[in-house]
C-alpha cells in the first residue's frame, strides 16, 4: 500500500522531472566511483570524502526514485525548461561535495564556484597549489568538465532546439536526417555523440602522453581539451608544458576539435566527409581564427619575439579564448595594449553551435552581418524583397528573432553582472572581464586579479555566487533560465 501512495507526495506535473534528475545523479555517482577507487588504491585520506559524497548522492537518488517509481517519463516543453535548469544546478551542487569534504576543504561558496565552473566547462578556478591536490581530486576536476562537455552537446542538439532555444535549429532547416523530430531520436543522437566524444578524447589522451605529458596530466588535459573546459593539474595551466611546442600545437588542435559541431562529425561518419568544411559556421570560425592569429603574430614579431615562438603562443592562446577553453600558456596581458583589447573582444565570440564551447557562437555574428547587409539593401532599394540565407537555406523569422533576443540579453546579463560586481568593490577591469568570462564560459579574465596569471580565490564570496549564476546562465543560453522567471510560465 505504501508504494502506491508514495508517488502522490510529488506533483504529477513535476514527477517526471524528478525522475530524470535522479537518473542524472546516478550517472554522476557512477563517475564519482572512479576517483574514489584511485584514492583507495593510493591510500589517500580523500577517499573518505568521496565515500561520503557518494553516500549523499545515492541517498538523493534513492529518495527521488522512491517518490517517482511508477511515473512515466513524458516531458512537455515547460517541464523541459525546468529540467534543463535544475539538472545543471543540482549536478553542480552534488559535484561540489568532494571539494567541500576533501583535502582542500573549500568553503561552500568556493566549492560551488569550482564545481559550477567545471560542469559548465568555464574553467575559472579558486584553487591555489593545484599540484598538491590528491590524484583523485585532480581526476575529479577533469571528469566534471568532461561530463559537462558531453551534457552540453546533447543539450544543444537534442533539448534546446525542441524548446526553440539555441543555434542547432539552423541544422533543422536543412533536408537531412536531423529533422524537427529530434526528441524521439534523442537516444540515437546521444549514442552517436558519445562515440565521437569518447573517440576524440581517447585520441587526445594518447597524443598528449606520447608527446611527453605525465600520464595523469594527459588524461585530465585530454578530457578538458575536448570539453573546452580548461582545468589543468597545475597553477600554471597548460603553461606547465610551454617549453614543448608540440604539446601546444596538439592542445590547439584538440581545443578546436571540441569547438566544432558534433552533429557534423556524425554526418561525416555517415557518408558526408565534406560536411565539416562545407558548413558556413565552421568556415567562419576558421577564418576568424586565422585573421586573429596572423594579426597578433605579426604584432608579437614586431615587438621582438622569434617568429615560431610567437606563432605557437598566439595560436594556442587565441584558440583557447575563442573556443572558450581558457587554458593559459602565457600571460597574454603582458603582450601589450593591442593584445589585451583583442583578447577581450575574442572572449565574446565562442565556437560553433552544437559543440562544447560557450560564448555567443559564430553563427550569431554571421546572421547579424546578414541582417546588416539586408538593412543596407533596404536603405538603397526601399521596395526590394531580399531573402536571407544561411548554409544555403532560408532563415526563418523565428531564428532571426531568437538571435536578436539572445544577443540583447547576453550583453544585458554581462552588463548587469559587471555592475553588481563593481558594487561589491571590484575594479572596472576585474568586474567587466569577470562578468564577460563567466557568461561566455571562457575562464580567465583580464587584470592582475583574475587574468591568465591569477585566479578567483581573492574575490568576496558574494562575487563568487554572482559569477556562478552568470556561468549557469551563459551555459543554458540565458533565455532558458529567464523564461522561468516570468509569471506566465507558472500559470496553468
Amino acid at each position: 500500500m505504501a508504494s502506491i501512495a508514495v508517488p502522490h507526495l510529488v506533483s504529477a506535473r513535476w514527477a517526471p522531472v524528478l525522475k530524470v534528475l535522479a537518473m542524472l545523479w546516478l550517472v554522476l555517482a557512477a563517475f564519482m566511483v572512479v576517483p574514489w577507487l584511485v584514492l583507495i588504491a593510493e591510500r589517500d585520506g580523500d577517499a573518505r570524502a568521496f565515500a561520503l559524497s557518494l553516500a549523499i548522492v545515492m541517498g538523493a537518488v534513492a529518495v527521488a526514485l522512491l517518490l517517482t517509481w511508477r511515473v512515466e517519463i513524458e516531458l512537455r516543453p515547460r517541464q523541459m525548461f525546468v529540467l534543463t535548469t535544475l539538472s545543471w544546478v543540482t549536478v553542480s551542487g552534488f559535484a561540489s561535495l568532494p571539494l567541500i569534504l576533501g583535502a582542500p576543504q573549500l568553503s561552500l561558496a568556493d566549492a560551488v564556484f569550482e564545481s559550477v565552473s567545471a560542469v559548465t566547462t568555464t574553467g575559472s578556478t579558486v584553487l591555489v597549489g593545484i599540484e598538491r591536490l590528491s590524484d583523485g581530486l585532480k581526476l575529479w576536476r577533469g571528469m566534471m568538465q568532461w561530463l559537462g562537455g558531453v551534457g552540453i552537446i546533447v543539450m544543444a542538439i537534442a533539448i534546446l532546439p525542441f524548446l526553440k532555444v539555441g543555434g542547432m535549429r539552423l541544422f533543422h532547416t536543412e533536408s537531412s536526417d536531423w529533422s524537427d523530430k529530434v526528441m524521439p531520436r534523442t537516444g540515437g543522437i546521444a549514442k552517436a555523440t558519445m562515440t565521437v566524444y569518447v573517440g576524440l578524447t581517447g585520441l587526445a589522451v594518447v597524443s598528449y602522453w606520447l608527446a611527453g605529458m605525465l600520464p595523469l596530466d594527459a588524461v585530465v588535459l585530454g578530457m578538458t581539451s575536448l570539453s573546452t573546459g580548461g582545468f589543468a593539474n597545475s597553477d600554471a595551466s597548460f603553461g606547465a608544458y610551454a617549453e614543448k611546442p608540440l604539446l601546444l600545437w596538439l592542445g590547439s588542435l584538440f581545443m578546436l576539435s571540441g569547438a566544432l559541431p558534433f552533429v557534423l562529425y556524425i554526418r561525416s561518419m555517415r557518408g558526408a566527409p565534406s560536411a565539416l568544411w562545407c558548413d558556413q559556421q565552421v568556415r567562419g570560425m576558421l577564418m576568424l581564427l586565422t585573421l586573429a592569429i596572423v594579426m597578433l603574430t605579426i604584432y608579437r614579431v614586431m615587438s621582438g619575439t622569434p617568429a615560431f615562438e610567437a606563432l605557437t603562443q598566439v595560436a594556442f592562446n587565441v584558440i583557447s579564448v575563442v573556443t572558450t577553453t581558457g587554458y593559459a600558456a602565457d600571460d597574454y596581458t603582458l603582450w601589450g595594449g593591442l593584445a589585451i583589447v583583442a583578447f577581450f573582444y575574442l572572449t565574446f565570440v565562442g565556437g560553433c553551435s552544437g559543440s562544447t564551447s560557450g560564448g555567443m557562437k559564430i553563427f550569431r555574428f554571421q546572421i547579424a552581418l546578414l541582417m546588416l547587409r539586408n538593412q543596407l539593401r533596404f536603405l538603397i532599394h526601399g521596395n526590394g524583397v531580399f531573402a536571407q540565407r544561411y548554409n544555403a537555406s532560408l532563415l526563418s523569422d523565428e531564428i532571426v528573432r531568437g538571435v536578436v533576443a539572445f544577443s540583447f540579453f547576453f550583453f544585458l546579463t554581462v552588463a548587469a553582472l559587471a555592475l553588481a560586481l563593481a558594487a561589491l568593490g571590484l575594479d572596472l577591469v576585474t568586474a567587466l572581464s569577470g562578468a564577460a568570462t563567466a557568461v561566455a564560459n571562457v575562464g580567465p579574465g583580464l587584470g592582475d586579479v583574475i587574468g591568465p596569471a591569477g585566479n578567483f580565490s581573492s574575490l568576496p564570496d558574494a562575487a563568487k555566487w554572482l559569477l556562478s549564476v552568470g556561468m549557469l546562465m551563459g551555459r543554458l543560453e540565458i533565455l532558458t533560465v529567464l523564461v522561468l522567471l516570468t509569471p506566465m510560465f507558472w500559470r496553468k
